[in-house]
């Protein structure tokens, strides 16, 4: 179940950074998730495209 839940959130990632590089809004992503516009926002906005490094 562990390794499930772990692609889960792997490919939730990969979308999600999908769908912001082609345009979509927060909102999109949320109805397409069945999530809140702000819970889809808290918990994707903060972090680095995949494929990308954050400075130090």
């Amino acid at each position: 179940m562990l390794a499930l839940r772990r692609l889960l959130e792997t490919l939730e990632v990969l979308q999600v950074d999908n769908a912001r590089r082609q345009g979509w809004s927060w909102q999109e992503i949320a109805d397409a998730l069945d999530v809140t516009k702000q819970a889809v926002h808290k918990k994707h906005a903060g972090r680095p495209p995949v494929g990308t490094r954050r400075e130090a």
